[in-house]
């Protein structure tokens, strides 16, 4: 057997990817890197998440506080291969749990007093496009 079709076939065992699946690779660290960000995000800059949610949720503090730690946890889930497939179906069901932001935002106008202002139309991609992507993505890292 050639040393070429050897490395080939070579896999990263705690990961669980082969070498040969570059993309897929860049995809799940991209992914990784994606929520680990998002997730830090919610400590460094909470006004920006808290004005994003519902007045109708109580606690909103605690919900962002706990928003960016899951998606934290959620991202370090998908770098070991016996933790991706719960970390990307959970990923799935925070994206779903999100909904009513994304909701809020549009009935809202897009502009958030004194933070966020954008079209109406950006908040229908972000819920009707965007957000499936996401869950999308997270869906075709399960394995």
């Amino acid at each position: 057997m050639s040393i070429e079709r050897t490395l080939h076939k070579k896999t990263f065992p705690i990961i669980g990817l082969r070498s040969g699946s570059q993309v897929s690779a860049a995809s799940l660290y991209l992914q990784v890197v994606f929520y680990l960000i998002a997730g830090v995000n919610h400590f460094i800059n909470p006004d920006f998440y808290l004005s994003l949610i519902p007045p109708y949720f109580t606690f909103p503090q605690l919900i962002n506080y706990l928003s960016g730690s899951i998606e934290i946890l959620l991202s370090v889930g998908l770098i070991l291969h016996s933790t991706r497939k719960l970390a990307a179906y959970a990923i799935i069901a925070m994206l779903v749990a999100f909904i009513p932001s994304h909701v809020y935002f549009i009935q809202i106008g897009g502009c958030i007093e004194g933070g966020l202002c954008a079209p109406v139309w950006v908040g229908w991609v972000r819920l009707v496009v965007v957000h499936p992507l996401l869950m999308f993505w997270a869906w075709k890292h399960r394995k």
